[in-house]
């Protein structure tokens, strides 16, 4: 079931999903699952101005590039570590290894962790397209952890990060859509008009592989928070 909350005011947003994180903390939630992206930045901050204590839990994120070592500037390692675990650190923080040598037994190792330490909560962003992690659309909802190569708006979107287009990865490891299903809790964040479209259509509970987020509509307990208003219906 997906639950939505409007917020007017960003910091109000935003200051809700540290609650609702903390919530879930102090319920005996120990296994997080992590997004990135700019969406994520102010979240991030805001979780490191706490006395939150993740020191006993354990990490696991969406995704990370294929070809990008964890030093990387751009890698999703180093956005954790920037954004993240410098100041809130995790008994043990897993991503994909981008420099790993054969995907197969990179993907299997990572499905397995998952596997092993089950998530309690996962946290998403949403993609213009659809896509949670780097899942794109036409991603079978039956998925496990894959190699995914990324469509040109996804990569353009991330672009903004890079020097150059070239420069953004064409691949990426990703959990999959039943990897992400399998959390007992799901935050997702819908920031910024853009987001619009596609936020409605999960709303509408859109199941269909199209739209990689709409299988969060058979989840029990999804909580979408979101600056977006309802429009008023037009005559």
């Amino acid at each position: 079931m997906v639950k939505v909350k409007r917020f007017s005011s960003m910091d109000d947003l935003y200051s809700h999903a540290v609650a609702t994180i903390v919530e879930a903390k102090n319920n005996g939630a120990t296994t997080f699952g992590l997004a990135t992206g700019g969406t994520m930045e102010p979240l991030y901050a805001k979780i490191c101005k706490t006395d939150i204590d993740f020191s006993h839990c354990i990490s696991f994120n969406l995704d990370e590039y294929v070809g990008l070592e964890a030093t990387h500037q751009q890698s999703y390692a180093y956005y954790m570590n920037k954004h993240l675990f410098n100041q809130k650190p995790f008994l043990a923080s897993y991503l994909p290894d981008g420099l790993a040598v054969d995907p197969l037994v990179e993907t299997a190792r990572y499905e397995g962790l998952l596997q092993q330490y089950p998530l309690d909560f996962q946290l998403l962003g949403i993609g213009q397209n659809g896509h949670i992690g780097f899942n794109e659309p036409g991603t079978s909802f039956a998925s496990l952890t894959h190699l995914v190569t990324l469509e040109e708006s996804t990569r353009q979107a991330n672009a903004r990060f890079f020097s150059s287009i070239d420069e953004v990865p064409t691949q990426a490891y990703t959990m999959g859509i039943q990897s992400i299903m399998r959390a007992k809790c799901i935050l997702l964040l819908a920031v910024g008009e853009a987001k619009r479209e596609v936020l409605e259509r999960l709303l509408a509970s859109d199941y269909t592989e199209d739209v990689p987020a709409t299988a969060l509509s058979k989840h029990p307990n999804v909580m979408v928070l979101t600056d977006l208003q309802e429009e008023e219906n037009k005559l």
